[in-house]
């Protein structure tokens, strides 16, 4: 798909969609309340060419890899007091018993969704002091570091949950907000692999990426955790100038029949590194905000692999327009831009 498809697909529905649009998550699925949303046209500040509604009077939560404030993104009115009355739910059971730790995670969670990612790191903090061997906080504190940006942070975070969960029995997590089949499809063991090989990867430790998604494949119970961990496991693979074993990577996880129930952009990426789907036929006609960045960073990478670092800056650069920065398909595409020079092609 073209830059400028993508990006007048992004105007469309920066001003039609009101709910919360899926931007992170555990990993990246279609789960509306994990990220700040996009919002309703309105008299509000737009950021870039996309109308999105930023908290300009709010401290920002981070600085972006290209070094702007990332200011809160305001959902619409009913997700806000929808998830304000979740938040409330989670701090009364947290304060009827401060020694439950799971009372404390959904406190943290809970803040993630509304997008106050400083106050979860805090709370997922407090949760390391009271509970230093829980590998949940650690997993957690570090998927927010991410969110705002602390790459090191995070890393440090996640290698040290993977050591806490070493040999231990794997278990599902609760989501938060469940997809439309109510089937919870991660794990923590699967997602503190695959955010640590997002950390890594952003951060442009490629090895490190490969090393930990090739974990985290090997130990994903079901096809959306594979496509998930499988996609970028090919970038980084792609990225370090090994195409066989990119190309045998596609071969070992792509099936004629998959069982797909959030990950559908993974899996559509997957197909066209594969050849199977034409870049301006990649975006689906009914694709949300969070589809979207991740589509984009898919096709800018891909054209960036085959050589055309111009096409792949064309679509970074497009992203950057839309303000949706709590995706983690557009970090990864501010990480790109950080690492390109004023002109000229990017460091692979």
């Amino acid at each position: 798909m073209s830059a400028s498809r993508i990006v007048t697909r992004l105007l469309i529905l920066s001003a039609a969609l009101c709910p919360l649009v899926l931007a992170s998550c555990d990993p990246p699925r279609r789960d509306p309340g994990a990220v700040p949303a996009a919002a309703p046209p309105g008299d509000h500040q737009a950021g870039g060419t996309a109308d999105i509604r930023r908290d300009l009077t709010a401290t920002p939560e981070g600085t972006s890899l290209l070094g702007e404030p990332l200011f809160p993104l305001l959902p619409d009115s009913a997700a806000a007091e929808r998830m304000g009355e979740q938040l409330d739910s989670a701090q009364a059971a947290y304060e009827a018993d401060p020694d439950d730790a799971d009372a404390l995670i959904w406190v943290g969670r809970r803040l993630g969704y509304l997008g106050r990612y400083r106050e979860a790191i805090d709370a997922f903090g407090e949760g390391i002091e009271r509970h230093r061997d829980d590998p949940r906080f650690y997993r957690h504190r570090g998927h927010r570091f991410i969110s705002v940006r602390e790459l090191d942070s995070a890393i440090l975070d996640l290698e040290h949950a993977a050591r806490l969960v070493s040999g231990q029995r794997d278990v599902v997590e609760p989501d938060g907000q469940p997809n439309e089949a109510g089937i919870p499809r991660s794990t923590l063991h699967t997602n503190i692999w695959y955010h640590l090989g997002l950390a890594r990867y952003v951060a442009g430790d490629f090895p490190g990426a490969i090393h930990a998604f090739r974990h985290g494949l090997a130990i994903s119970p079901n096809d959306d955790m594979r496509v998930a961990m499988a996609d970028w496991l090919w970038l980084a693979l792609a990225r370090t100038g090994r195409s066989a074993d990119a190309t045998a990577l596609l071969q070992e996880v792509l099936a004629d029949s998959m069982d797909i129930l959030e990950n559908q952009a993974y899996h559509r990426r997957l197909r066209l590194y594969r050849g199977d789907i034409a870049p301006d036929s990649l975006l689906p006609a009914d694709a949300d905000a969070l589809a979207l960045a991740t589509y984009g960073y898919g096709l800018g990478t891909w054209h960036l692999i085959r050589g055309d670092s111009a096409a792949a800056r064309a679509v970074y650069e497009d992203l950057m327009t839309t303000g949706y920065w709590p995706a983690f398909g557009f970090l990864a595409a501010e990480a790109e831009l950080a690492r390109m020079p004023p002109s000229g092609p990017p460091g692979m």
